[in-house]
């Protein structure tokens, strides 16, 4: 004779979920229910054994580059490191050949893209990719300097979009506590990316590296005064 047992779903998903370090917040890797969820998103409870998703869901979301967490970089200020990351796709003068090219239009202003956060700035450097493929072109720019925008391999825009993650780290107290609360746990996107990506779309690996320099500071930091107590 069978015997049928129904088990809630939630138990199953317990089930199904890895142990988590009790070091870290269980809300970080709680299950979000998949109901209405966009298709480019991945959720919380996807993190594999040693893992965080760096979800939106949560304060994690900080460190996503669609946060709106205002950072000063060479005497300018950008609302986030979305703004930052889109504007360069626009044009920096009338004279600069992207604004004079026939046939294209330009909805926003470099410095309008450069005070935006989250999906809105995400559209406008979508528009403003739409513009680049009529052009043909594939580069953009910072202070008036050119570089490939979608490069295969570390270039210039990798090493702005670096710098400017540092400048949002220090600059913002809360997004340097949550990177270091994270810990020895292997940073992953919240979102599906785009196959053999460029190296500055990878935001996750660039924190990594942030947060190991430093946690190594920090050690270094600890040890000094350890020292001078131990002297006195």
């Amino acid at each position: 004779m069978l015997v049928w047992i129904c088990i809630p779903v939630t138990q199953v998903q317990a089930w199904q979920q890895p142990a988590r370090d009790p070091r870290y917040p269980a809300h970080w890797f709680a299950p979000v229910s998949e109901a209405g969820k966009p298709d480019w998103e991945i959720l919380p409870q996807e993190a594999g054994p040693g893992e965080v998703i760096l979800s939106k869901r949560n304060e994690l979301g900080l460190l996503s580059n669609f946060a709106a967490t205002p950072f000063t970089f060479r005497g300018k200020r950008y609302a986030s490191l979305e703004g930052f990351w889109q504007m360069m796709l626009y044009p920096e003068s009338a004279s600069d050949p992207r604004a004079k090219f026939s046939g294209v239009t330009w909805k926003y202003t470099r410095e309008q893209v450069s005070q935006m956060s989250a999906f809105e700035a995400k559209a406008a450097g979508t528009l403003a990719e739409e513009n680049m493929r009529m052009m043909g072109i594939q580069w953009a720019t910072f202070e008036g300097k050119r570089f490939d925008y979608r490069a295969t391999v570390p270039g210039m825009h990798y090493r702005l979009i670096v710098a400017a993650t540092w400048a949002k780290v220090r600059q913002n107290p809360d997004v340097k506590r949550v990177l270091l609360a994270t810990g020895d746990l292997v940073l992953r996107p919240d979102h599906h990316g785009e196959k053999n990506a460029p190296p500055e779309w990878k935001y996750y690996e660039i924190l990594t590296m942030i947060r190991t320099r430093l946690q190594s500071a920090r050690r270094h930091s600890t040890n000094k005064e350890t020292k001078i107590i131990g002297n006195n």
